[in-house]
């Protein structure tokens, strides 16, 4: 099922997102996770995409462990960085023998000790789409930054460049992890009066250790952690246990308030992890 048909039938929609294992013996261990995953009320189900494709092959995997076991639409992430024109059409070609339908596209960062041409065959996410749109066949998601992409200069040259995606062909989006749900709502403002109006996927990251917490601040593109999150932090940091319980309690405080702002949905950053998710979910049940 297309994810933009989702977002047409029902609103808000819950969705969660996976990352595969880079090695093939934790693939078991990945699957196990997501089976867990899967009996909880969700609409569909996001696999990410090793740098430079390192482990596509378990992206696909899990997608179509989602698609054809489970019965739950799979989103497979697929990047610029390190692939050419040629592998992405390999990729497509195997995603749809693999029955998968939906696709997030994304330029990708760079992936750790490469030396390679960074961008041998697209360079922006929007060239992407557009290949992914003349191949047919798929529903294309698109990532987006409530707080501006940190290689953008300006908030409005981000905006703008995520229209371009729109008008290559992006049918929905997701956003990058956030901690501060005003800033969402004037993201959000601010598409309206670019003219973006597909639906918008709110990610959610529950940060329950302080070593998630610090390399979050890093790699969520900077990502303000407004004062409230500073406070929890500050008070149970030296208290795993607390600070899991509080991390929790934060992402269920902040997807509660987007969802009484009419927000199109939520995406869950899972981290595979299925009792964190599953204590999440049975508190916000009630509100999708």
């Amino acid at each position: 099922m297309f994810i933009k048909d989702i977002f047409s039938q029902k609103k808000p929609v819950l969705s969660f997102e996976v990352f595969p294992p880079k090695q093939d013996s934790g693939l078991e261990a990945v699957l196990t996770a997501v089976d867990k995953m899967s009996v909880l009320p969700i609409d569909y189900m996001s696999v990410t995409y090793g740098a430079g494709g390192s482990n596509s092959k378990n992206t696909a995997q899990v997608a179509s462990h989602m698609k054809n076991k489970l019965s739950i639409p799979s989103l497979a992430h697929l990047t610029c960085v390190a692939n050419t024109k040629q592998t992405i059409c390999e990729r497509l070609t195997e995603y749809k023998n693999l029955g998968i339908e939906n696709i997030l596209a994304l330029r990708g960062d760079k992936p750790g000790n490469y030396s390679g041409e960074l961008f041998p065959g697209y360079r922006y996410a929007n060239e992407l789409v557009s290949a992914i749109k003349d191949f047919g066949g798929f529903c294309i998601g698109g990532a987006c930054y409530p707080e501006r992409h940190p290689d953008s200069a300006t908030q409005e040259e981000d905006i703008n460049n995520l229209k371009r995606k729109i008008d290559a062909g992006v049918d929905f989006l997701v956003t990058q992890m956030f901690f501060d749900n005003e800033e969402f709502y004037k993201f959000r403002d601010k598409c309206i009066q670019k003219g973006i109006s597909v639906p918008i996927n709110a990610g959610i990251m529950p940060l329950t250790n302080a070593g998630q917490i610090q390399r979050m601040a890093v790699l969520s593109g900077g990502a303000s952690m407004p004062a409230k999150f500073m406070r929890m932090f500050a008070k149970y940091q030296d208290n795993p246990e607390a600070l899991k319980q509080a991390g929790i309690a934060y992402a269920v405080d902040q997807i509660t308030d987007l969802l009484s702002n009419d927000t199109d949905g939520v995406h869950l950053y899972t981290m595979n992890k299925p009792e964190t998710a599953e204590k999440i979910v049975t508190a916000v049940n009630y509100l999708f």
